[in-house]
């Protein structure tokens, strides 16, 4: 039994629309079901699915569309009627004025007229126009969504520059500003610590790293990954957020992260920050760290990276970090989980939410020898056939564009991981899953409570055919995080995870599990 909704100019942003779809996914009796904006995408999805007829068929991008098949025709009429009242709560609150959301820029700046910066998270096609209009309003912006060209960006950032405006993306994740967090961020102290990160889940395993350690942040400016990879792109936002930091009178030492910067551009950044003339610590992923240049520091990775920025907020000489388990417990762990694998268990499998993460894991598993696939590998040879299925050793990066068209961000929806999870524990192959869970505003509300039962499951279902699934994770995020990081450690450990203090040292550690397997 099916049956299709559609209502007219009825706007509702993307990520409560695709949560909604979850919710009513999860009653019983129901096959299938979608919630969402009539785009050309949307509708895509709705043909595949056979859930496009009828009305639905011509619905623009303004119009909601409720698609719903059920067992029965009772079902789909109350999973219809559920959604109907959930939309019409998001849309009226409590009935008072102060419930009002604005669906358009101009509406938001009649209730905020003092506001001078945006958030944007519309679906890519929309978002350049959103962004330009919010810049050619002298607005800051913080463009969230993904899915926008890299022409279009440079322009914004051509725009912005020449308003002296921050125009932080586009997939721009995360920032902290004067204090507040913005997207994906978590609750750090104040400090004396400014970072520029191109990279949104490097910026948060850092800034988390730095306030663990007692350090503080005085501000944390996103730029989008392509602002050091894309040549085209120039690194303008990660040089303006630069110059911004030597200005900054409570900023007394810069941290410059990044995925894999094109190499003129990272000479270019390299430049500008000792043109600063403040402690600066750098950090770009996958190149070999270079020691000390002038005030410069080059850590070899995230935690390293924050653990240098402390001991410069302080005055102190940085002395390396030592791994929190001995080499003696290392070797223990690794020997007591080998042990109990199957023969034919000889892969590890990373599925991670954080593309800087993954690619932290990755290059410590190719220092190692260990040949990875993934999604994001762009060599020869070295990119999985298709990101929905693992193959050999993989480290997939869940969050990339090719899993949140038309879903939301694993940060905020675990269940892709967990399918994920669920397929890799069918894999007879499977010997380690490696994961990283992300906490903070903007992201799930229990998102170890989703992942423990994900990973029980697979733990059984290994277990049942007379091997044993190694599971090793890490959590990024600080005790102030809404959702508890203590309580967060403990359901996973419940689980019979093996959770370390960092990516690094989850990742380590791995290694070290993954070279007992390969010399059994």
């Amino acid at each position: 039994m099916k049956k299709i909704l559609v209502r007219k100019n009825a706007y509702y942003d993307s990520v409560f629309l695709m949560l909604a779809t979850k919710a009513l996914k999860q009653r019983p009796g129901i096959k299938e079901a979608v919630v969402a904006m009539g785009t050309e995408v949307n509708l895509g999805l709705l043909k595949e699915i056979g859930l496009l007829s009828g009305e639905a068929e011509s619905a623009r991008p303004n119009d909601l569309v409720i698609a719903i098949e059920a067992e029965t025709g009772e079902a789909v009429e109350e999973a219809c009627r559920i959604a109907e009242e959930v939309l019409k709560k998001k849309s009226h609150g409590g009935g008072g004025e102060e419930d009002y959301r604005p669906v358009s820029l101009e509406g938001a700046l009649k209730i905020l007229p003092e506001a001078n910066l945006v958030v944007i998270s519309v679906p890519g096609r929309y978002a350049a126009r959103e962004a330009r209009q919010a810049v050619n309003k002298g607005l800051h912006v913080m463009l969230f969504s993904d899915h926008v060209s890299v022409e279009e960006e440079v322009e914004l950032k051509e725009m912005a520059l020449e308003r002296g405006l921050l125009m932080m993306g586009p997939d721009c994740g995360t920032a902290i500003l004067n204090g507040k967090p913005l997207c994906f961020a978590n609750v750090v102290r104040g400090g004396s610590i400014g970072l520029v990160a191109a990279s949104g889940s490097g910026l948060q395993e850092v800034s988390c790293g730095i306030d663990r350690m007692g350090g503080g942040i005085s501000q944390a400016i996103g730029t989008g990954g392509r602002d050091l990879q894309d040549r085209r792109v120039r690194g303008r936002m990660m040089l303006m957020g630069i110059e911004a930091l030597k200005h900054d009178p409570e900023t007394r030492v810069i941290v410059v992260i990044s995925k894999p910067p094109a190499e003129e551009l990272a000479a270019k950044v390299l430049s500008k920050l000792k043109d600063t003339g403040k402690p600066c610590v750098v950090h770009f992923l996958g190149l070999k760290p270079s020691g000390t240049r002038g005030s410069m520091r080059f850590s070899g990775n995230m935690e390293e990276a924050a653990a240098m920025a402390v001991a410069l907020s302080r005055g102190e000489e940085y002395r390396p970090l030592c791994f929190s388990l001995s080499e003696a417990e290392v070797s223990r762990v690794a020997e007591a989980e080998v042990k109990r694998m199957g023969s034919e268990q000889r892969y590890v499998r990373g599925l991670f939410a954080g593309g800087t993460l993954a690619l932290e894991a990755m290059a410590l598993f190719e220092e190692e020898g260990f040949r990875i696939l993934s999604n994001v590998q762009k060599g020869p040879g070295r990119a999985l056939h298709s990101p929905h299925c693992s193959e050999s050793h993989a480290i997939v990066d869940l969050g990339d564009d090719v899993f949140t068209l038309g879903r939301p961000h694993p940060m905020i929806d675990p269940s892709q991981r967990d399918e994920r999870i669920a397929k890799e524990a069918v894999d007879p192959e499977t010997a380690l899953v490696l994961l990283d869970v992300v906490l903070g505003y903007g992201a799930h509300e229990d998102p170890c409570g989703a992942l423990a039962e994900s990973v029980s499951k697979a733990k059984g279902q290994v277990a049942g055919r007379g091997g044993y699934l190694c599971v090793i994770a890490s959590i990024t995020g600080t005790e102030k995080d809404f959702q508890n990081m203590a309580e967060q450690k403990k359901k996973l450990e419940s689980a019979g995870c093996l959770v370390m203090p960092s990516n690094y040292q989850a990742s380590l550690l791995a290694v070290h599990v993954m070279r007992k397997v390969v010399s059994r």
